[in-house]
């Protein structure tokens, strides 16, 4: 126990001395359209919106700590974020995936390489109205609820209603669609009419409390983090299912995505956060990046509900169970 609280303290020291060491060398010419320091000016950057609740945490950190510093997020969907990053419109894009080969090939052109940084590991949660009695549910069941094969309660659960099911997402072309095609259904094409899009994820909890017979997909940070009664209020009237990877969900093997079941890898619906940072002359985008690999930075990851990315470096934290 004492060599690994060593690593952390060690880890920790390297990364805050790399943010510190930088800022302090922040000599780098100004440039006519981003005239932003490491640590000063004003910049937006492109930020997945189902990750909104814990960039907006981390910017009021960071706002705080570097007065002369603004950053304003531009909260949108998976696709919209990266073509920012490739028009040169943001530096810095915060999504659920890596640049795909042709869209590194696009930086390669202009011989630029972007850094594509693991910030924190979060999940998809499911979510459904109160009154729902069945709440465990295996990806293959979710799979065949999203390509159609199964479109009522009683195709899932012989025992329920034979209502008809209907999926509700944040928004068109959101990551939390994209995973579901890639990591659940491999693929397969999406039965899209019991599948509806809420426009955002708060939206989505609040259709799903006042909807039954409704799926809704939001990132974990909207529904685990438990800090303040205002979450508590919003989660009132819905409940996390938990979710298995074995052909039948049972409750010995089905997990809901809780901080402890993302570290130990049996929530079978988690996926990664990472930074894509396209900064050549190491801007203030440079500058919030490596602020968020801080000690500080990494705490409030930790404290939202999600595994920060330190845990997949190996060092040893307490974490919610």
């Amino acid at each position: 126990m004492k060599r690994f609280s060593f690593y952390i303290i060690v880890g920790l020291l390297i990364v805050s001395m790399g943010f510190i060491t930088a800022s302090c060398g922040d000599k780098t010419p100004k440039d006519p359209k981003w005239p932003d320091t490491y640590s000063s000016g004003d910049i937006k950057i492109a930020v997945d919106a189902s990750f909104s609740p814990i960039i907006d945490e981390e910017l009021a950190v960071f706002h705080y700590q570097y007065r002369k510093a603004n950053i304003t997020p531009l909260y949108t969907d998976e696709v919209e974020g990266i073509n920012l990053l490739m028009k040169d419109s943001v530096r810095l894009c915060i999504t659920a995936r890596k640049l795909k080969e042709g869209e590194m090939e696009f930086f390669r052109q202009k011989q630029f390489r972007p850094k594509e940084i693991l910030l924190a590991k979060d999940a998809l949660a499911l979510i459904v109205n109160k009154s729902q009695r069945d709440t465990l549910i295996s990806t293959n069941q979710l799979r065949n609820i999203l390509t159609g094969k199964a479109r009522r309660w009683n195709d899932v659960y012989p025992d329920a209603p034979s209502a008809d099911i209907e999926v509700v997402f944040d928004m068109n072309n959101s990551s939390t669609i994209q995973f579901v095609m890639d990591s659940v259904c491999y693929g397969k094409p999406l039965y899209d009419k019991h599948l509806f899009v809420a426009g955002s994820a708060k939206e989505v909890v609040d259709y799903v409390s006042k909807t039954p017979n409704t799926i809704g997909v939001v990132g974990a940070n909207w529904v685990t983090d438990d800090r303040d009664t205002t979450h508590l209020t919003f989660m009132s009237n819905v409940r996390i299912m938990s979710v298995s990877s074995q052909p039948t969900a049972r409750p010995a093997d089905s997990f809901k995505p809780y901080q402890y079941y993302l570290y130990t890898n049996e929530y079978p619906l988690a996926r990664p956060i990472y930074m894509i940072l396209s900064d050549p002359k190491r801007g203030l985008s440079w500058g919030f990046c490596q602020f968020l690999q801080t000690y500080k930075a990494q705490k409030v990851i930790l404290k939202s509900g999600l595994l920060p990315a330190i845990i997949q470096q190996g060092q040893e934290v307490v974490i919610k169970q």
